[in-house]
């Protein structure tokens, strides 16, 4: 059982399906609580996509087969929250520019 309750993703789709389509099928995968998807860029063909997933148990496989049975690639993973608890970030001086 995984422990992933957040994960960031960011995702190059083609432009179909729509957004609102392509929230809905990764919403169906169990673990999955809520998705929020942002428009990163748009080109001729494709989209660059964010998806930020929270869930209880959260598949990172299960969501990339189903980005690919759509259409699209993972570029890369972002972020991973895991745990029994979502830990807030906590700024450093590094953060500070």
């Amino acid at each position: 059982m995984s422990s992933i309750r957040i994960i960031v993703l960011d995702v190059l789709k083609p432009h179909k399906p729509i957004i609102p389509d392509f929230a809905n099928k990764l919403a169906e995968i169990p673990g999955i609580i809520g998705i929020n998807i942002s428009v990163i860029e748009i080109d001729q063909k494709t989209e660059t996509v964010k998806l930020s997933i929270q869930g209880d148990s959260i598949d990172y496989e299960s969501i990339k087969q189903e980005i690919e049975k759509l259409g699209g690639t993972v570029h890369s993973i972002d972020k991973v929250v895991a745990g029994t608890r979502i830990i807030p970030e906590v700024e450093t001086l590094q953060d500070r520019s």
